[in-house]
């Protein structure tokens, strides 16, 4: 996560008064050729997008994408823009839609369903972040052990005493404090990018023409155990998870809107379409070498070991540049990964007790050092658990990070499109019925599992 970015000034001064009806201020109709012109804090703000975006989930949709073979690769390249610019839109607009001007997510969740809604809200974001906490518990534990195992020729300590040291390193991190943790991430992403770049220029050589048998779906079906459609379904939720950098889009409307008034809807969704075209074609590119450098049956193997992609390659090719630059990518991958979805995974625990506990009125709980710490031991004591139980990553990321996401992301503002006034215009659009249509295919994931469960 990088730092945001503050509001422009100068050249937007003259657009930063609101309107007369603040509430369609956002998503007024405007002519866009009199809106402020591209300055130097929309593109902050389209880097820091992408930059959020792109994490440690982008390790595991090659897995998810190439298991398949060559044909959910090619739909996935199609509908990725698509599915992830709209749907981001979408969300911002929504923001956009409430009465006040610094009004971000939650208040106008309320604002516009009631205070019920924005209770559901807070759940809903909470549930849409600590599940991620628990996916990146397990991969740093499964991605450290696999390096000591394999490239020191080390033997792993027990997994419950190795998952507690790495967690409880992780938490102990957390405990120097936000400022500390923010300014290590900003200073990480844009390497990491790099990284993913030349790892995929790096692994041109090795492309083969494996994928390219799974023209036939009987041979793509054989190695990934599911028909066609079944992995296209299990790809959406794990597309949903690699794509998504929902918790800026409120902070960014925000911003946005004090910056631009009138004009925001327009330059919210020109910043947003640099930010998702760059991050789609970084991720597709890296997607894309993975799975010709490998094959299906490859694929296979990685999400059984329930490793990433980094240490499925380190593992794979007999290349001490691989062998040992991809895991260790990896760890500091997933580390900061960690780290940032504890802070939001904190706030909205934190959040949670704050208003279940005030919900009666007689008492009046507010942050404090001793709330603080015992978020940090309930984050420890269960990240630590699901760690040491070692779960599917995948599974998880197809059950409840993807589906959850998807709730708050393409469920949510499609909903408001068709029952708020104030966006109203936006109504009946064929975008909107297609990321409702993924939304509900991301939910199906958790019916399709109940029913392979029994």
């Amino acid at each position: 996560m990088s730092h945001t970015p503050q509001a422009a000034s100068g050249s937007v001064a003259a657009a930063s008064s609101p309107e007369s009806h603040p509430s369609s201020a956002g998503v007024a109709n405007v002519d866009s050729s009199q809106a402020p012109k591209w300055n130097k804090t929309d593109t902050l703000w389209t880097l820091s997008l992408f930059g959020t975006a792109i994490g440690a989930g982008v390790l595991f949709l090659p897995i998810n994408a190439g298991i398949g073979g060559i044909i959910p690769l090619i739909i996935l390249a199609v509908i990725a823009f698509p599915m992830t610019y709209w749907a981001h839109r979408g969300l911002t607009r929504f923001v956009l839609s409430g009465s006040s001007e610094d009004a971000d997510l939650t208040e106008t969740v309320t604002e516009h369903f009631g205070r019920g809604a924005g209770a559901v809200m807070n759940v809903l974001y909470f549930l849409s972040v600590y599940p991620i906490l628990l996916v990146y518990s397990v991969t740093i534990t499964n991605t450290v052990n696999s390096f000591l195992e394999h490239q020191l020729g080390v033997t792993p300590l027990p997994r419950w005493l190795m998952a507690l040291i790495l967690v409880g390193g992780l938490i102990f991190i957390v405990s120097l404090g936000k400022d500390i943790i923010v300014r290590v991430m900003s200073y990480l992403v844009y390497p990491f990018i790099a990284v993913l770049v030349l790892l995929g220029i790096y692994l041109i050589p090795k492309w083969n023409g494996a994928l390219f048998k799974t023209f036939d779906l009987s041979v793509a079906t054989q190695a990934s155990g599911h028909t066609l459609g079944v992995t296209l379904m299990l790809l959406v939720p794990v597309m949903v998870f690699s794509f998504n950098h929902s918790p800026m889009i409120s902070s960014f409307a925000v911003d946005r809107r004090q910056a631009y008034g009138k004009f925001a809807d327009f330059k919210t969704g020109q910043i947003l379409r640099r930010a998702e075209a760059l991050m789609v074609v970084v991720v597709m590119f890296f997607v894309f070498s993975c799975a010709l450098a490998l094959s299906p049956e490859d694929m296979a193997q990685a999400k059984e070991q329930n490793v990433t992609i980094l240490s499925y390659l380190a593992n794979h090719f007999d290349n001490p540049i691989i062998s040992w630059a991809a895991p260790i990518i990896a760890m500091v991958a997933v580390a900061k990964s960690f780290l940032g979805h504890y802070l939001g995974a904190a706030e909205g625990f934190e959040g949670l007790v704050i208003k279940g506990a005030n919900a009666g009125g007689k008492r009046n709980i507010t942050h404090s050092k001793k709330l603080s710490t015992g978020t940090l031991i309930f984050m420890l004591i269960t990240a630590w658990l699901v760690a040491w139980s070692n779960p599917s990553i995948l599974g998880m990321i197809e059950t409840l990070c993807g589906p959850t996401i998807a709730i708050l992301l393409f469920l949510m503002p499609m909903w408001a499109i068709h029952t708020v006034p104030a966006l109203q215009k936006y109504k009946g659009k064929a975008s909107n019925y297609f990321i409702f249509f993924m939304g509900l295919v991301a939910l199906a994931t958790i019916i399709y599992s109940i029913v392979q469960a029994f």
